[in-house]
C-alpha cells in the first residue's frame, strides 16, 4: 500500500511540474508577443510622425490633372501601390470624394492615378521611390462619369500607406 501512495504522490508532483511549465510558458510566450506588438507599433508611429508631404504645381491638361508632390519630411515613402489620390468638388454633393488607385502599368484607366517614366525628379538613392527631397509627378484620370470639363474639382488629397496626408486647392 505504501508504494501506491509513493507513485501517486510522484505522478500528483510530475502533473504539477508539466501544469507549471505550461503556465509559465504560456505567460512569457503572450508577454513577449506584446512587447514585440507595442515595439512595432512604436516604429509605425515614428515612422508616421518623420513622414510629410506637400503637394505643388498642379493643372489640369485635358482629360487628366497633373501634379507634384514633394516629400519633405525624413521618412521615404516606398509603398507606391497602397497611396491613395482623393478628388473633392464642392458644387456636386454627390460624389464628394472620389478615391484614384495606383496604376502600375502606366495604361491611363479611368479612375486612377500613376507616374509617368520620368515622373521623379532628384531620385538618385532609390530610384522609384520617394525619398526625402525627392519630388514625383503623379497623373490622375478621372472617372468615365466625371470629365474635368465639368465639375472640376476644387481640392485634391494624396494619403500614403501610413496614414499621412497632403491637401491641396486647385
Amino acid at each position: 500500500m505504501a508504494v501506491a501512495e509513493i507513485i501517486g504522490a510522484a505522478v500528483g508532483v510530475l502533473l504539477l511540474v508539466i501544469v507549471a511549465y505550461l503556465l509559465v510558458g504560456g505567460t512569457l510566450s503572450m508577454a513577449e508577443t506584446v512587447a514585440t506588438a507595442q515595439k512595432d507599433l512604436t516604429t509605425l508611429q515614428e515612422a508616421r510622425l518623420r513622414t510629410s508631404l506637400t503637394i505643388v504645381d498642379h493643372a489640369i491638361n485635358g482629360s487628366q490633372l497633373d501634379f507634384h508632390i514633394t516629400n519633405n519630411g525624413n521618412e521615404p515613402i516606398t509603398d507606391l501601390p497602397h497611396m491613395d489620390v482623393f478628388s473633392y468638388n464642392k458644387t456636386d454633393p454627390y460624389t464628394d470624394y472620389d478615391r484614384y488607385t495606383y496604376d502600375d502599368e502606366n495604361t491611363g484607366s479611368v479612375g486612377t492615378w500613376y507616374i509617368p517614366g520620368n515622373g521623379f525628379e532628384n531620385d538618385d538613392i532609390h530610384p522609384g521611390q520617394l525619398d526625402p527631397g525627392v519630388k514625383v509627378w503623379i497623373v490622375m484620370i478621372p472617372s468615365a462619369s466625371e470629365p474635368w470639363d465639368y465639375p472640376k474639382p476644387d481640392n485634391i488629397q494624396v494619403t500614403t500607406s501610413n496614414g499621412v496626408s497632403a491637401f491641396s486647392s486647385i
